[in-house]
């Protein structure tokens, strides 16, 4: 793992954000590029990629990615509509991959503690959801992958569509706040992130957890599973 070398696709706010944590840990950069598909394939399969580029950009790179990489980590959103296809060609390649829609540490405890508390509100009756995310005027899609995400789970534990409120204002780093509102009371939950450090830093741990992987996983799984 000491001998890693990771590779960052997408050199914009995020893109330089995992320059400066590979810097901190002491971890070799083989190289940045906005366009991969540039990229040199001897390189590139000793390397691990990082991709934090837009949409559009998965949707031309990701069979590059799969085919030429080592590994590839994921945390760029809005391509769930092509997300089987995105999985089924990276098992064919054999390439490990590690995708999120978002890397934040907090925000994967939040997915878990959102869970736990839509399904009890499952299982008593009474509240209705709904949820409010805001983020920074730069941001390409609305709702959030992380919103999706949240929504995903609370529509599967109470059967229902939650309504998805999206903000996009000035450099908010990404805030999700979710209510379960009753006849009585309200329940509120909301996770804030104060940078985009934490994506990051996520991110980096996400690459060094590719050492000795194979398949294509969800870094929530990753994370969290049992040793």
């Amino acid at each position: 793992m000491d001998n890693i070398k990771i590779a960052i696709s997408g050199y914009g706010k995020m893109g330089h954000m995992v320059e400066k944590i590979l810097a901190e840990r002491g971890i070799e950069c083989s190289g940045k590029s906005e366009d991969i598909k540039t990229f040199d394939k001897a390189l590139a399969k000793e390397s691990v990629c990082i991709d934090f580029t837009t949409p559009a950009a998965i949707r031309e790179n990701y069979k590059f990615l799969a085919e030429n990489f080592k590994a590839v980590v994921i945390g760029t959103t809005g391509w769930n509509d092509i997300k089987d296809e995105v999985i089924a060609y990276f098992e064919k390649c054999g390439t490990p991959m590690i995708y999120a829609s978002n890397f934040s540490i907090g925000v994967n405890i939040f997915f878990a503690v959102t869970d736990f508390i839509s399904r009890m509100m499952a299982s008593t009756g009474g509240y209705s959801p709904y949820m409010v995310e805001k983020h920074h005027c730069h941001k390409l899609d609305a709702p959030s992958g992380t919103a999706k995400s949240l929504a995903e789970i609370i529509d599967n534990n109470m059967g229902t569509h939650i309504d998805i409120q999206s903000v996009r204002c000035g450099e908010i780093p990404g805030i999700h706040s979710i209510g379960f509102e009753g006849l009585n009371d309200r329940i509120t939950i909301t996770h804030e992130a104060f940078s985009r450090e934490g994506f990051a830093a996520g991110a980096v741990e996400a690459a060094l957890r590719t050492e000795n992987l194979s398949g294509v996983h969800d870094f929530h799984d990753i994370i969290f599973k049992a040793e």
